[in-house]
C-alpha cells in the first residue's frame, strides 16, 4: 500500500485540550442547576430566552419554514421510521427451557428517558433530531427530550424545532453544547433524568458524553464525521472527489480517505478535489480545505484484497464503494459505521434522508459498535425460573462451584433448597475438583 497523500493529523488530535474545561462546566452545573445551565446559555450562545420550548413556540416554528422543507423533513422521517420499524421487530422476547424444569428467556425493555442532541453551530442539523428522536420513540422511549443551540433573541433554528416536534419530542430544550448535554442527564428545567443520550456534536459534547457515560448511557465515543471511499478503475474521479469534498465540509478536523486499486484514478482525484474545494461558498471551503490540508489521505492497493485489509483496519464511520462487483464487497468487508455500495448512492443520502441512521461510530469504534438503532434505547434483559425437580441437578452443581471459589454463603443458597426439595435425598455437596 502506497500513501499518495498523507495527513498529518488524526481525529483523536486536540481532544485533551477540551477535557478540564467540560469536566469543570459539568461540575458547576450539576451544583448550580437550572441556573448555572442558564448562566452558560447567555455565555457561549448570547440567549437569555425560553429554555423549554412552548406550545406556541413549537406550533409557530410551522410558520417560518417553507412548505417544501416541511415536506422534506416528513419524507426523510418516514424513511428513518420505516427502517426503525423493522429494526424493532427484528428484537424479539424469546424463552427457551434449558433443561426440564428451567425455563430462561430475554426480554426487550426501552428506557423510560432519552435525551437527543441536534447539532446547530456551524450547519443546523435537521437531520440529526429526526434521526435521534424518530428512533427513540419507535424504540418505545416513554420520555424524549431534545436540546439545541440557541440563537440569540431567536431561540434554535425553526427547521431544527420544526423537525423535533413532528418526530416526537415530548421536552425541546433551548439549549447547546456542555449545558444541553448537563440539562437532560441530569433531569434540568422539570425533564426526567436521560438514561441514554444520543446524537452527534462538537468535541465539547463529544467529551461531556464521555465523561457523563456510566452516569448514563450515550450512543457511542464519537469524533469528527469521517469518510473514506473505495475505487477501482472504473469509478468516475469527478463523482469521488465529490464525495470526499462533500464529507470533509463538516468541518476542519473531519478525516476524509480514498483507497485506489488504480494509480491513475487516485491521481486525478488529488488533482480535482482542491478545484472543488475551493469552488464552495466560503465557510464550507474553509472547513473544506483544512480537512483535506491535515486529515485527508490517498492511498493505493495492490489489490482489492489489500484494500479490504486497509479499510477494515482504518474502520472508518462512513464507507463509499464505488468499484466492480458489489457484492464482494459486501461480503468481504467488516468494519465501518454504514456501507455505501455504488455510484448511485452517496453519503449524503444516508446523511439525510434515506433510512439507516447517520450517528455512527468513529474513531476506529467500528471494530466493536455499530451506528443509532432502536436497540440503542432498549435493554435485552433476562429472566429465569425453575421447578423443584430441576433443582436437583442444578443445586448440586452450584454448591460444588460455590464452594471450590471460596463461596459459601452462595453454596449454602443450593443446600438449603436441596433439603426442602429432596428431604430423604443425600446429596454430595463438597467441593468440585
Amino acid at each position: 500500500m502506497e500513501y499518495l497523500k498523507k495527513a498529518p493529523k488524526t481525529a483523536a488530535t486536540g481532544e485533551r485540550d477540551v477535557r478540564d474545561k467540560v469536566q469543570s462546566i459539568l461540575d458547576e452545573i450539576e451544583a448550580g442547576g437550572d441556573d448555572v445551565a442558564r448562566a452558560y446559555t447567555m455565555k457561549f450562545d448570547g440567549y437569555d430566552g425560553e429554555i423549554i420550548a412552548s406550545a406556541e413556540t413549537r406550533a409557530a416554528s410551522a410558520g417560518k419554514v417553507s412548505q417544501k422543507l416541511k415536506d422534506d423533513i416528513r419524507y426523510a422521517r418516514d424513511n428513518v421510521r420505516r427502517f426503525a420499524e423493522a429494526q424493532r421487530a427484528s428484537l424479539k422476547d424469546t424463552e427457551y427451557e434449558i433443561i426440564p424444569g428451567l425455563i430462561a428467556g430475554q426480554k426487550q425493555i426501552p428506557v423510560l428517558a432519552a435525551g437527543c442532541y441536534a447539532p446547530g453551530g456551524r450547519y443546523s442539523h435537521v437531520a440529526s433530531a429526526i434521526m435521534t428522536v424518530t428512533t427513540a420513540k419507535v424504540a418505545g422511549v416513554k420520555h424524549v427530550s431534545a436540546c439545541s443551540p440557541p440563537k440569540p433573541g431567536e431561540g434554535m433554528h425553526p427547521a431544527i424545532l420544526y423537525a423535533l416536534d413532528v418526530c416526537g419530542a415530548d421536552t425541546i430544550l433551548n439549549l447547546g453544547g456542555v449545558q444541553g448535554i448537563a440539562a437532560m442527564t441530569f433531569g434540568l428545567f422539570g425533564t426526567p433524568r436521560a438514561r441514554v443520550l444520543a446524537g452527534p456534536g462538537n468535541q465539547f459534547v463529544a467529551e461531556a458524553k464521555r465523561i457523563l457515560f456510566g452516569r448514563v448511557g450515550i450512543d457511542m465515543f464519537a469524533g469528527p464525521t469521517e469518510s473514506m471511499v473505495i475505487a477501482d478503475a472504473t469509478a468516475d474521479a469527478k463523482i469521488v472527489a465529490a464525495d470526499l469534498v462533500g464529507q470533509a465540509e463538516h468541518g476542519y478536523n473531519s478525516p476524509v480517505w480514498l483507497i485506489s486499486t488504480d494509480r491513475t484514478l487516485a491521481e486525478q482525484v488529488l488533482d480535482i478535489v482542491p478545484r472543488m474545494i475551493d469552488d464552495l461558498p466560503e465557510l464550507n471551503k474553509e472547513n473544506a480545505a483544512k480537512a483535506w490540508q491535515d486529515y485527508g489521505e490517498v492511498m493505493v492497493c495492490d489489490d482489492r484484497d489489500e484494500a479490504v485489509r486497509v479499510s477494515d483496519e482504518y474502520a472508518s464511520e462512513h464507507l463509499q464503494v464505488q468499484a466492480a462487483d458489489l457484492d464482494w464487497w459486501l461480503a468481504s468487508l467488516n468494519n465501518y459505521g454504514s456501507l455505501f455500495l455504488g455510484e448511485e448512492t452517496t453519503v449524503a443520502y444516508g446523511d439525510k434522508v434515506s433510512g439507516p441512521n447517520h450517528v455512527l461510530p468513529t474513531k476506529g469504534a467500528a471494530h466493536y459498535t455499530g451506528g443509532l438503532s432502536v436497540g440503542k434505547f432498549i435493554k435485552t434483559v433476562t429472566w429465569q425460573k425453575s421447578t423443584r425437580e430441576a433443582n436437583r441437578d442444578i443445586g448440586q452443581a452450584c454448591a460444588r462451584i460455590s464452594r471450590l471459589e471460596g463461596m459459601e454463603g452462595h453454596a449454602r443458597t443450593a443446600d438449603v433448597r436441596l433439603a426442602k426439595y429432596f428431604p430423604t435425598e443425600v446429596f454430595d455437596l463438597s467441593a468440585s475438583g
